[in-house]
């Protein structure tokens, strides 16, 4: 029997209001939940990564993460520890782990010695398929250090132009490309065991 594959979806700093494209997503996809038990306004990575793992284990079968900024850093923490539980991730704008500290957004005018998350983030492939889709013009994380994640973690790259952060204030309410996007990493890994996707990736499309 196959099992049923719940889509959880992990916002970022600050969530992800009515009108944000995880919001509509939700609406778009069957057994799709939002991760809870999370302070949107503490980006605190082991709070975050904590709930995102629960919300992993009380599921009833495979998951799939879609994760967007400081949410991607939780995911990609949650997921390491549960090859297992997860079959695919969809990493959308992912913060840089150099603007955080374990207890939130970093300072470095106040507090220049201010350690980063840097060191708790994953540095090796993940095991299980995934794309990081990312801008170049994004005010949270430069190209160069999103597609340095996404080869550290095992993810394709999607570079999609100059999108901002890929949220409302960039225009992606509704975001029809990124259920495409989305919808092709689950077909590419239908029906195959988990931790046996990453040669299986859904194409690289241009802006």
């Amino acid at each position: 029997m196959t099992l049923q594959h719940t889509t959880l979806i992990v916002p970022g700093f600050h969530g992800s209001e009515p009108q944000h494209w995880q919001s509509w997503l939700e609406t778009q996809l069957p057994c799709t939940r939002r991760v809870g038990g999370i302070d949107w306004e503490r980006p605190q990575l082991a709070h975050w990564a904590n709930a995102v793992g629960d919300a992993i284990d009380h599921s009833p079968g495979p998951v799939w993460l879609v994760a967007h900024s400081f949410g991607c850093l939780a995911a990609v923490v949650a997921a390491a520890n549960r090859p297992g539980r997860v079959a695919g991730l969809m990493l959308v704008a992912p913060a840089d782990p150099e603007r955080f500290t374990p207890h939130g957004l970093r300072n470095e005018n106040i507090h220049p010695e201010q350690d980063s998350v840097a060191s708790w983030i994953p540095r090796q492939p993940l095991g299980v398929s995934g794309i990081v889709v990312a801008s170049t013009n994004d005010p949270w994380v430069r190209l160069s250090s999103a597609a340095y994640w996404a080869d550290r973690w095992g993810c394709q790259l999607e570079e999609i132009g100059p999108a901002g952060h890929i949220n409302v204030d960039s225009g992606h309410g509704p975001w029809p490309r990124g259920l495409e996007i989305l919808l092709a990493l689950q077909a590419a890994g239908q029906d195959l065991p988990l931790g046996q996707l990453d040669d299986i990736r859904p194409g690289r499309r241009s802006a």
